[in-house]
């Protein structure tokens, strides 16, 4: 739910996306060039978080960023919980229904700087989030410089197949040709071999996978040094406090000064 890796292409920020959202139904698809259709789930996206989404937020560690957060079902239950979360989303309706759900977002790009940078304990990548940019290694290199030192990543993936593909797509709101159009955006899709091929190039340790409910997740687990870690972040941002590991929730951490 969060597209492109520059703030110059917002797809997800354009008139079909962003007016699904604020009715909270579809039917929205990515559709390739070939007219290929990927139905987009604008209705589970938009209700509270199922059992699976549940299952995949109980192995959550720590301070929690949802990259492309979408309508924000899962920061909100996040907050509800006491624990401390962001969402991140280039779509401004994503981000404004987050906020109205409880949940603390920002509009951006997961390629652009964040507060936190290199202290967040898990980053989800959920309702195939793990497509973002059409470059699993760019956004797989990325989130190791976005959590922290053996930090964890959850990433949803295509079930069933070993789908490892990155296209150009269009959001669109209907199937035919006279629906709503997106400008095109690059997308990939992973199974779950595919992102566990990728992620060990990366430099990642797998952590765990399931699934549930029809769907499938990885957990994987950052190697990054301590000596490595990232200074992009400018010195007075303090979204996550503490850079301490806590595997568990952590009440006392909190999410400020966005």
């Amino acid at each position: 739910m969060l597209a492109a890796k520059t703030a110059t292409a917002a797809p997800w920020s354009t008139d079909p996306y962003s007016d699904a959202l604020r009715t909270g139904r579809g039917p929205l698809y990515l559709r390739r060039a070939d007219g290929w259709l990927l139905p987009l789930d604008v209705e589970r996206w938009c209700a509270r978080a199922d059992a699976a989404d549940l299952e995949a937020l109980r192995r959550c560690e720590g301070a929690v960023l949802d990259v492309g957060c979408g309508p924000g079902r899962l920061v909100a239950e996040l907050a509800a919980w006491g624990w401390p979360a962001l969402g991140i989303d280039v779509s401004e309706a994503a981000v404004a229904h987050t906020v109205r759900l409880g949940g603390q977002a920002l509009q951006r790009s997961v390629f652009e700087p964040l507060p936190g940078e290199g202290r967040w304990d898990t980053g989800l990548l959920i309702d195939g989030n793990v497509g973002i940019g059409g470059d699993p290694a760019a956004l797989l290199s990325r989130m190791s410089h976005v959590l922290a030192p053996g930090g964890l990543l959850i990433a949803e993936t295509v079930p069933d197949v070993d789908v490892d593909e990155c296209v150009d797509v269009h959001v669109v709101r209907v199937a035919g040709a006279h629906g709503g159009v997106g400008p095109a955006f690059p997308w990939a899709r992973l199974g779950t071999p595919a992102l566990l091929r990728h992620a060990t190039r990366a430099g990642w340790r797998p952590d765990g996978q399931w699934a549930t409910g029809g769907r499938s997740f990885v957990a994987l687990r950052n190697r990054r040094s301590l000596r490595t870690r990232s200074s992009a972040e400018p010195p007075n941002s303090t979204a996550v406090i503490s850079s301490q590991r806590d595997r568990k929730s952590s009440p006392e951490r909190t999410v400020a000064d966005l």
